[in-house]
């Protein structure tokens, strides 16, 4: 594109220009705007172009600055969308109505579309901004990014998003997606939640805790004619939108009409041993056998996942010219932004002219059944289970289990390869198996530990979980359990009011063991050891463990090792990768997923930026023998004192809580078997496992315990 000077381009990007400006500062101040905004300098020169032509400049309301061509071609596409033929309806009812429901499958374009019609139609203004919440931090991400191109606007600026230890906003921003966590820890600081005007709640059908908490939270607020000028607008697939609007009673139901096509199932006669193989055996057979299309698969996990990928890498190398192109790509939870934008990119193309299309493989987690439209996809490969968080209030356990999924989830998962064409589904399961599980997916509420649900509910201002008008109220044993640890962790007293303890660890978005933890840091000399601990316990296993590398990998790991346990081999994971600087080299030897560090190093520093703000003290032990670790382990005991294994006189682990006979995690790095330590994480399998352990010695417990409950 060739350089333009002359006077009336440089007086629609940079205002009037006087005559006796010097070329120098001309030329300075275009290449600074080139370089900060580029999109505006290329937009300026189709501007002028049209300016000469004398066609209208049409310009974007919302920067006051000239749509690009992007804008226009996305612009065409969305107007094909279902939802867009219920642009007015939908607006007609959201101004008549507080509350909104919009019922409608994937793939219509309610998440992406819904809060620019919100926006057009003057919402933000006098300051307000539109929230769009949704239950994974990758969606919020993902969307905020497509929605941003949409509007022509910067990603951080008018189009934001908001995640767990992440923010990407600005004093511009008048959309923000977030995710439901999120919203609610705004709400313990903004009760009235009085920068939205209008909140849109969506994915709601996957009945999230902090989403059940959210929709009773505003029921509450619309009953006590709190911010009567606040709209809410919850979207559903059509499935269940009569119940939410039974919920609120006064709701409006917008129901775009779906432009889907048919979609052929298929199930297996008998059950599948080995999901993963079985479903690169099914992907094998569409490359060779079925017509055009891309194809996701559904697995549970990242390790399930990663194997899928490499055992397709080396059957797809061997097949060779017989098939054209493929691009294997996963998507799952933890995954950088560069490896996210794969997804969304279209297959390659032919090798050679005349040659087979391409295609993209997509081998994924559920995330990809609702708000992650992929386009294209035209084949479906179900394994037909998913990996759910329970508890268990008799057991006291709570863990990460492989469950079947409902016959909702396998119709989402169906209805991917419906979207641009007639698609196919292989289920790797029954016909009678389909049948056999729930229709919906079951409430988190009802499954999951509500000790840090309960300890927000306190910081809200509510007394009791179960006096809220929740859509499906938890167990009242469930609740009794989370307030008993609450009360043993010193953040509630005697009463149920929250002590000041509890008010410092309500501010922490972790579990509230962590909190705790991090509280009381300060008293023994090593709270910056506990962040940086707390830190790579809230991202995934950074650990990793190449298919075809697995004994060098295993070999790395071990050089973190602690004598002590885990909690202190993580901490010399992120000493060690501090003081290479975060070098990838670094990583890449180590076999350190980088990813995952720069995740907990940003987690850090928000606590960081929590400490400060409570104004607890950092400080840090200074490691000159190896008794310094004691005080780390003191300060970790402080926290979990209740969970806490024994070992007996038949050489078996004991929980102290429950009395669950245990075994220690293969993945563990405890050298011995010690008499006491302290767990992170239960896993309820065919033998119970306890993972990221610390030993502790006994005649600690009762000293840090009766310190711990002061």
């Amino acid at each position: 594109m060739e350089p333009f000077l002359h006077r009336d381009s440089l007086e629609f990007l940079l205002g009037p220009v006087e005559v006796s400006s010097s070329c120098f500062c001309l030329w300075l101040r275009i290449v600074l705007l080139a370089r900060d905004r580029p999109s505006e300098f290329w937009i300026v020169e189709v501007a002028m172009e049209e300016k000469e032509k004398g066609e209208a400049v049409e310009v974007n309301p919302v920067t006051g600055s000239p749509f690009s061509r992007r804008y226009h071609k996305l612009l065409e596409r969305r107007k094909k969308l279902p939802v867009w033929g219920q642009r007015s309806k939908f607006l007609d009812a959201l101004a008549k109505r507080r509350v909104v429901v919009v019922a409608a499958p994937p793939g219509s374009g309610k998440s992406t579309q819904i809060p620019q019609f919100v926006i057009e139609a003057g919402y933000a203004s006098e300051g307000k901004q539109i929230a769009c919440t949704q239950p994974r931090r990758l969606v919020a991400t993902a969307l905020s990014r497509r929605v941003a191109q949409e509007m022509d606007v910067k990603l951080g600026e008018e189009v934001g998003y908001s995640v767990l230890f992440e923010d990407c906003t600005g004093p511009k921003t008048i959309l923000k997606y977030l995710t439901d966590g999120l919203l609610l820890r705004e709400a313990m600081s903004d009760q009235f939640l009085e920068s939205y005007m209008v909140i849109i709640l969506d994915e709601v059908h996957l009945r999230t805790l902090a989403t059940d908490i959210l929709l009773a939270y505003f029921k509450n607020m619309f009953k006590t004619k709190a911010r009567c000028d606040l709209k809410l607008v919850v979207m559903s697939t059509q499935f269940e939108a009569k119940k939410f609007r039974d919920y609120f009673k006064d709701a409006q139901i917008v129901q775009p009409l779906p432009a889907l096509h048919p979609v052929q199932i298929t199930y297996v006669k008998e059950p599948v041993r080995d999901l993963v193989e079985a479903a690169v055996e099914k992907v094998i057979h569409i490359l060779v056998s079925e017509s055009t299309g891309d194809i996701i698969v559904f697995l549970t996990g990242l390790e399930e996942i990663e194997r899928c990928c490499w055992r397709l890498g080396k059957l797809i190398l061997d097949l060779g010219d017989k098939i054209g192109p493929v691009k294997v790509v996963p998507l799952h939870s933890v995954m950088p932004v560069d490896m996210e934008n794969k997804v969304f990119k279209a297959a390659p193309p032919p090798t050679r002219r005349g040659g087979p299309l391409g295609r993209r493989v997509i081998v994924s987690t559920e995330i990809a059944e609702s708000s992650l439209s992929i386009d294209d996809i035209v084949y479906t490969i179900d394994c037909g289970y998913t990996k759910q968080k329970v508890y268990n209030a008799d057991l006291q356990v709570e863990s990460l289990l492989v469950l079947p999924i409902s016959r909702a989830s396998a119709q989402r998962r169906s209805g991917c390869a419906r979207r641009s064409a007639p698609g196919k589904c292989f289920r790797l399961y029954s016909q009678d198996f389909f049948n056999r599980v729930q229709p919906q997916d079951s409430p988190e509420i009802l499954r999951a530990n509500l000790a840090g649900t309960v300890l927000q509910f306190r910081k809200l201002g509510f007394d009791n979980l179960l006096h809220l008008d929740l859509m499906d109220p938890p167990p009242a044993e469930t609740v009794m359990r989370a307030v008993e640890t609450l009360k043993c962790l010193g953040a509630l007293d005697d009463e149920g009011s929250l002590t000041h303890l509890g008010e410092l660890m309500s501010e922490f978005p972790l579990d509230p063991q962590m909190s705790k933890t991090i509280v009381d840091s300060p008293k023994f000399g090593c709270s910056n050891e506990i962040l940086s601990i707390a830190a790579m316990l809230s991202v995934p296993n950074c650990f990793l463990r190449p298919m075809e590398n697995l004994e060098a990998a295993d070999e790395a790991k071990a050089t973190f090792n602690h004598i002590h346990g885990d909690h202190l081999s993580l901490l010399n994971v992120y000493r060690a990768y501090k003081l290479s600087n975060g070098d990838s080299t670094w990583c890449k030897r180590n076999f350190i997923n980088q990813t995952v560090l720069r995740s907990a190093d940003n987690v850090r520093g928000h606590l960081v930026s929590i400490m400060h703000k409570l104004d607890l003290t950092l400080c840090s032990t200074d490691f000159s023998s190896s008794d310094d670790y004691d005080n780390v382990r003191k300060g970790l005991l402080a926290g979990y004192f209740m969970q806490v294994a024994h070992l007996d006189h038949s050489g078996n682990y004991s929980t102290a809580k429950g009395h669950h006979v245990v075994d220690v995690h293969p993945s563990s790095s405890l050298a011995s078997r010690p008499v006491l330590v302290i767990y992170n994480d239960f896993v309820l399998a065919s033998r119970n496992f306890i993972r990221v352990l610390t030993d502790v010695p006994l005649d600690w417990l009762v000293e840090i315990a009766s310190f711990a409950a002061a």
